[in-house]
């Protein structure tokens, strides 16, 4: 059954708080709407360019917009400084449900890390635009590729080098901490180098849209990996997993990479 509160109507209501301040710029959304994909699971990644010096007042006056709308249930703020500069919230509303959680981001007017290169976030949905602040910087394939090329030469390394964790606490009989060590030591790794060959733009997302992102019978085996039903399974499947690892390096062409960059 669908909650009263709607992702159109919430929307809008913030549009029309929003978009008559003289010191709000920009409103647009990212995530699954960038990629046209929303469906009625999607939150909202919406983001807000504003005066440096007035943040906290959009802040008040999205929250003054959401109660009255309905009441907020949950709320949580990112500790300052965030990894991409901005200040950002995320709230979870009575009337939306759970699924229709706002993640809401407001960046100053001089905020040059917008989060806007289509071949990473995809094409952001404007609402309105006062001041042409919406535009993706030119993506610099070089220097993305020679990333590219950096990070490989370092998963040569540390892919090796930490394949005992596993095993030594396999050996120990501690199953979560081996299982852990799989995940972040095996699959992880794996999975970035696979996002390198087929998915280069996101090859720092993990698993994050790996359903979209990565050939189908790639996801399929990548889920039997993932899927460990008992401690007895594991040594197995960190081999299979190191063994795949092994063949991508082998295998990868950043000539084929490169196009993909395109």
């Amino acid at each position: 059954m669908p909650y009263p509160l709607q992702r159109a109507p919430l929307l809008q209501a913030l549009r029309n708080a929003l978009e008559p301040l003289d010191y709000v710029h920009a409103m647009w959304e990212g995530g699954a709407a960038s990629f046209k994909r929303v469906d009625e699971w999607s939150d909202i990644d919406l983001q807000v360019a504003a005066d440096d010096e007035r943040v906290a007042e959009v802040v008040a006056v999205v929250e003054q917009t959401l109660t009255a709308l309905t009441p907020i249930t949950l709320r949580y703020e990112i500790p300052q400084p965030a990894w991409h500069g901005h200040w950002q919230a995320f709230y979870q509303l009575e009337q939306a449900g759970p699924f229709l959680m706002l993640d809401f981001v407001v960046m100053k007017r001089s905020a040059t890390n917008k989060l806007l290169q289509p071949e990473i976030h995809g094409d952001a949905v404007i609402h309105f635009d006062k001041i042409n602040f919406v535009v993706a910087p030119p993506f610099d394939q070089a220097a993305f590729l020679a990333k590219l090329h950096g990070r490989v030469a370092t998963l040569r390394v540390m892919f090796p080098l930490f394949q005992s964790l596993t095993l030594k606490e396999l050996h120990r009989g501690n199953a979560l901490e081996a299982l852990a060590f799989y995940q972040g030591y095996v699959l992880r790794p794996l999975v970035e180098l696979l996002r390198i060959i087929h998915s280069p733009t996101r090859y720092d997302f993990h698993t994050r849209y790996t359903h979209y992102d990565l050939p189908s019978e790639v996801v399929q085996r990548l889920q039997a990996l993932f899927y460990v039903a008992h401690p007895t399974e594991l040594a197995a499947k960190r081999e299979q997993g190191e063994m795949w690892f092994n063949e991508l390096l082998t295998q990868i062409d950043f000539e084929a990479v490169a196009k993909k960059l395109v």
